[in-house]
């Protein structure tokens, strides 16, 4: 089955974990990234790279296509009606385990905010709540790590 893969980045504050995620969607294998809420973007509102993206993207943010769109329910709409289910990664009592995903041919996996993770109001419009068990005393993975761990989890890659 041919995929295509979306990865939703919204209220991320870290430009490091940005390019990061850049970087792990490359490998994954990602067609678009989309940046919402405040999301930086690896361009500046005057075209100048971004450069705490730049440099741990290492050029993957000129490989992978990217928009940046405020709304994140916007982005939510445009892709299911092209045929993408959404998933979003987060703690929360709807969440099934990572593991039991099922792949289909257009997935879009959401993450969110450091410290807040997603909203319980964008939670609402996803198609699935997706989480990573945790074995450790800590709740929870940088966002960045979760997003690789996701992504070739999930895919299978």
């Amino acid at each position: 089955m041919k995929k295509e893969v979306a990865v939703i980045l919204h209220n991320i504050r870290s430009e490091q974990n940005v390019g990061s995620i850049f970087r792990t969607s490359d490998a994954a294998g990602v067609s678009k990234i989309y940046l919402t809420g405040y999301t930086p973007a690896p361009l500046d509102t005057f075209g100048r790279k971004v450069k705490g993206i730049a440099k741990t993207a290492l050029g993957a943010e000129t490989f992978i296509a990217w928009e940046k769109i405020k709304n994140p329910a916007t982005v939510f709409s445009k892709l299911k009606k092209t045929g993408f289910k959404i998933i979003a990664i987060e703690q929360d009592k709807k969440a099934v385990d990572y593991k039991k995903i099922k792949i289909v041919s257009k997935m879009a996996f959401v993450f969110g905010n450091e410290v807040e993770g997603i909203s319980k109001s964008l939670l609402q419009k996803v198609d699935e709540i997706a989480f990573i068990p945790m074995k450790g005393k800590k709740e929870s993975l940088n966002v960045s790590v979760s997003a690789g761990i996701a992504l070739f989890r999930i895919l299978k890659i």
